[in-house]
């Protein structure tokens, strides 16, 4: 099994498709007013919007981006305007990680794990 896409709701489609551009995802398909979609640039995964009549809860969905080099990608998007909610920080778990909003309040996360993403110290055997 593989992860094809994610999708999160939003209230106004254009300010979320821009957000998502500003990030740094290639928008491959464009349905307004209701649906947007991006192809990451690393990888094969895929992201999307729809619009929907209320925005999401604020506990709801979090979305993570990994980087390469998140210190120097969060410098460059606060040049671009975005805000942030938390500077990048190292966390316990081995992940370094910033956060941010997108404009219907989805909460994401711009981080950077390494091989720590999938294989840290504490990761569970195989089972069958």
């Amino acid at each position: 099994m593989n992860l094809n896409q994610v999708t999160v709701p939003c209230a106004d489609l254009a300010a979320s498709v821009e957000f998502y551009r500003v990030l740094g995802l290639r928008q491959i398909v464009s349905s307004p007013p209701d649906y947007a979609r991006f192809e990451c640039p690393v990888g094969g995964s895929t992201f999307s919007l729809h619009r929907t009549s209320r925005d999401p809860v604020a506990d709801g969905v979090v979305v993570y981006f990994e980087l390469d080099d998140l210190d120097a990608t969060v410098n460059r998007l606060k040049s671009a305007g975005l805000r942030f909610e938390t500077e990048p920080q190292d966390q316990p778990w081995l992940w370094r990680e910033a956060y941010l909003r997108d404009p219907a309040g989805n909460l994401v996360c711009l981080f950077h794990a390494g091989v720590n993403r999938r294989n840290p110290p504490w990761r569970m055997g195989d089972r069958i």
